[in-house]
């Protein structure tokens, strides 16, 4: 899995830095963890554990008001933990971008991904957010600036899915 990760996460830490992101929270997930490793040892960013997912739309709304841009980092699975919460972002004009690791998708080898693989665009969809794909390393970073900009400028969600082909599928036993 993630054979050119560290290129990537650079891109994508280099990204959020270029954009004045503060906060990123996230649930600890293999396709993040070369990002997530950049921004813990960034001084100028805080990383902050969840305990679930909707706890990061939260704490975005929290960083917003603050006067702080936030990015949520998680896996497709946990999109389906947010529905309630995504619903307020977009009726309170809160930003946030979501960087999503997919599963679910191109060869899957856990079957219980696959449902909430299949359906997470349409739900973020539906909840509001704008929503780009990344399955190749070269759309990774300029989607990357697309989904902050969007975000920040429309006051609205947006998601970018960063697909298995990009990530690498998962085996047993990684």
């Amino acid at each position: 899995m993630d054979t050119a990760g560290s290129d990537w996460s650079q891109q994508l830490y280099e990204t959020l830095k270029r954009q004045s992101i503060k906060q990123v929270s996230m649930v600890p997930d293999a396709g993040h963890a070369n990002l997530i490793r950049l921004c813990e040892a960034d001084g100028e960013m805080k990383l902050v554990r969840l305990t679930t997912e909707e706890e990061g739309v939260a704490l975005a709304v929290g960083a917003w008001l603050g006067g702080d841009k936030s990015v949520l980092l998680m896996q497709s699975s946990g999109v389906g933990n947010c529905v309630n919460m995504l619903s307020m972002l977009s009726v309170c004009q809160v930003p946030l971008p979501m960087l999503i690791t997919m599963r679910g998708d191109w060869a899957e080898f856990n079957p219980w991904q696959v449902p909430m693989g299949r359906a997470t665009q349409a739900v973020l969809e539906e909840m509001g957010t704008l929503v780009s794909r990344a399955d190749h390393v070269e759309d990774l970073a300029p989607l990357a600036e697309g989904t902050l900009r969007i975000a920040f400028n429309t006051l609205r969600p947006a998601a970018l899915l960063i697909g298995q082909r990009l990530l690498g599928a998962k085996t047993f036993g990684k």
